[in-house]
């Protein structure tokens, strides 16, 4: 019989939640430690349509990477999502920075993805390494390399830079909202940094330091992780049933 206990025991292994940076909130958010699970679903975020996706698979645990609850709330409305995760009994436990910063986290299969080699943390805040950087077995003009990371992350499209005869070679890599790293990732010898979130002012500072941007967005450089965390799951507790969300995605379409 494996309890809700038993995993988020198992992810605290591997991505410790007390390593979580300060302002995040981590953890078994929602729910009951000795609850038992025999079907669980994967998202990156939860929302009504996961919950309902949840019910429709019996499942009554939801492990996400956002937290369901980051801010404090001043009250709760029947139709909310954390509402619905009450009223169907689901439990929620989520590894939001703990498992951005984890040796086989979020970051280390965003380079992998990229077939990143060497990869060493880029930056350290509150102690903790955050981001990675590391080297390309080849190099790419610019243009190519977006288009590189667009099929390496199944993009429906990128945001990227281009620098003039600028190769690419080394890479750094931070998922979801990483943009502030461009200049430490010049510092450390980066001709690129790929992220998921990068401000307007970001970008032009990028520009004046010769580095390139790539923006991948901010789902498609985090979404990496869910794979790999099933399936360590699926080995850890074969008793339980893992699914990966069908019905979450960020609803960004290009044009």
């Amino acid at each position: 019989m494996t309890k809700v206990k038993n995993i988020f025991n198992f992810i605290n292994e591997f991505a410790p939640f007390e390593n979580a940076l300060s302002f995040d909130n981590c953890g078994l958010l929602i729910g009951e430690a000795e609850q038992e699970i025999k079907n669980a679903i994967l998202s990156l975020d939860i929302t009504k349509s996961v919950v309902e996706e949840a019910k429709n698979l019996n499942a009554n645990l939801i492990i996400s990477h956002h937290p369901v609850i980051f801010k404090p709330i001043s009250e709760i409305n029947s139709g909310s999502t954390i509402s619905l995760l009450c009223k169907n009994d689901i439990n929620a436990i989520c590894a939001h920075t703990n498992l951005d910063i984890a040796n086989k986290g979020v970051n280390f299969h965003l380079a992998k993805k990229l077939n990143i080699q060497g990869a060493t943390p880029l930056s350290y805040e509150e102690g903790k390494p955050l981001g990675l950087i590391g080297s390309l077995n080849r190099e790419f003009e610019c243009e190519e390399f977006a288009k590189y990371v667009k099929e390496s992350l199944g993009c429906k499209g990128v945001r990227y830079t281009e620098q003039k005869n600028k190769k690419i070679k080394t890479v750094a890599v931070c998922s979801g909202s990483g943009g502030e790293f461009y200049k430490k990732s010049h510092e450390k010898g980066a001709d690129v940094i790929v992220t998921g979130e990068i401000k307007h002012s970001q970008i032009i500072a990028a520009n004046e330091l010769g580095i390139m941007v790539v923006d991948a967005g901010h789902y498609k450089t985090e979404n990496v992780i869910l794979e790999p965390l099933k399936n360590m799951l699926e080995k850890k507790f074969e008793n339980v049933n893992f699914y990966l969300s069908e019905s979450f995605t960020d609803n960004i379409n290009y044009l």
